[in-house]
């Protein structure tokens, strides 16, 4: 068992990194994952994911705070907002029924993204 929570717990762990750079797909619910999974069948795999220098602030930040910091949040919602109406005005511009999901989705995941605290350093 803790060889497929391993594997799925870096399995977790890439879909978080993808999430990093691709707006809709959530970065800090796949590294919380990956650190639960990994806290049950790694310890060695747990110390290296909270000790990293950059993935491991997400997880310390949101664990202890359940907060976002500023630069994540403007960040997030700017790339959010530039990609879904790049999708809206050039994708899907035929298709009122699609561009009015794509805006529903980008405002639900705005209003989630800005739902959390504000991480005061």
């Amino acid at each position: 068992m803790k060889t497929f929570f391993i594997f799925l717990g870096a399995l977790s762990l890439l879909l978080g990194l993808v999430g990093i750079f691709v707006p809709l797909l959530p970065t800090t619910p796949f590294l919380l994952l990956t650190a639960a999974l990994w806290v049950r069948s790694s310890p060695r795999l747990y110390a290296w994911l909270l000790s990293h220098r950059r993935l491991g602030t997400y997880i310390r930040n949101f664990r202890e705070n359940r907060a976002i910091p500023l630069h994540a949040k403007i960040l997030s919602v700017a790339l959010l907002w530039a990609s879904m109406l790049y999708c809206i005005f050039a994708v899907v511009d035929e298709w009122w029924w699609a561009q009015l999901g794509l805006l529903a989705v980008a405002a639900g995941v705005t209003w989630h993204i800005l739902s959390f605290a504000t991480l005061r350093r």
